[in-house]
């Protein structure tokens, strides 16, 4: 017998034995959730459609090969795979387009190999910075950002350089 699949169905039972303990009208509650929920859904979705657009258009475009040979020799500079430059510039973006990515490495390199430590690592070791900015400062309402993009960015950038050094570490 499987427990997980009645986790949901019971934690929303108990929510609403609780509500009704508490004399609230529950399903009144739950309709003014679901609206508020659409009206965050609406402001965000804007930059969702212009952030995954984007990230199409790169990847269509050329763009990434293009800056991949760009970016060869200083990512040589400090360590980093040439292969994993597509994962370096779609991981900020887009987690679903990352996880192709990464699938996509470690399916031609194999997980085992350098390349597909790296890709791992970087694949849990750094956050979609525009997607969860979008989704958070949609949400709060917040139009300028300040530091928080370029101070992310540095993060991820730190994370990518710490993912080739702990590969390279762990595997000489």
């Amino acid at each position: 017998m499987d427990l997980s699949a009645y986790i949901v169905p019971v934690l929303l039972l108990l929510c609403a034995v609780c509500g009704l303990r508490r004399k609230v009208d529950v399903y009144d509650a739950l309709i003014t959730g679901a609206g508020s929920g659409l009206q965050v859904v609406a402001r965000i979705l804007p930059s969702m459609a212009a952030l995954l657009c984007a990230v199409y258009m790169l990847r269509a475009s050329g763009a990434m090969e293009l800056l991949t040979g760009l970016l060869t020799p200083l990512l040589h500079a400090l360590g980093l795979p040439p292969e994993v430059t597509a994962l370096m510039l779609i991981r900020p973006m887009s987690g679903s387009g990352a996880l192709a990515v990464g699938s996509e490495l470690m399916a031609r390199y194999g997980p085992d190999s350098y390349i597909g430590r790296v890709a791992a690592v970087m694949l849990g070791s750094t956050e979609t910075t525009f997607y969860t900015i979008a989704v958070y400062f949609g949400a709060a309402g917040i139009r300028k950002t300040r530091y928080a993009i370029p101070a992310a960015l540095t993060a991820d950038l730190a994370a990518f350089v710490f993912a080739a050094l702990s590969v390279r570490w762990l595997t000489a």
